[in-house]
């Protein structure tokens, strides 16, 4: 028994009706990056240079934090074409690299979440 849309992911949900506090994918995070971190935080940087995501012709959704990754396992792939089960290393360097970029994308779509409804009870309690 139970909930019959348990099942539905609640940001689309979330972001119809309550807007206020759901934070878009496509905006910029509202409160400090630096909000909570006293000793600062550590700075993604790209590994891989515009020039060679460009000489390597990846498309634009790929040229993100794990591009480096992709571009040893494109180039594995090319150098042991017929035996590229030989390029499993490479390809788990990549996926993980993924996966850590999404767990750290959806912590700071949570953070952002916590803070604007953190703020918006600040508010009411002091319109009460």
């Amino acid at each position: 028994m139970g909930n019959g849309f348990g099942h539905v992911p609640r940001t689309g949900f979330d972001l119809y009706f309550k807007p206020e506090i759901t934070p878009s994918p496509h905006e910029e995070p509202t409160f400090d990056p630096l909000l909570g971190f006293e000793s600062g935080r550590k700075e993604r940087v790209m590994i891989a240079t515009e020039e060679e995501m460009r000489s390597a012709k990846l498309p634009l959704e790929d040229r993100d934090y794990c591009a480096h990754s992709l571009l040893k396992f494109r180039t594995c792939r090319r150098d042991n074409f017929p035996w590229v089960v030989n390029c499993s290393h490479e390809k788990h360097e990549y996926l993980n690299c993924k996966y850590d970029d999404f767990v750290i994308r959806m912590k700071e779509y949570e953070r952002e979440k916590r803070l604007r409804i953190k703020q918006q009870k600040e508010n009411a309690a002091e319109g009460a």
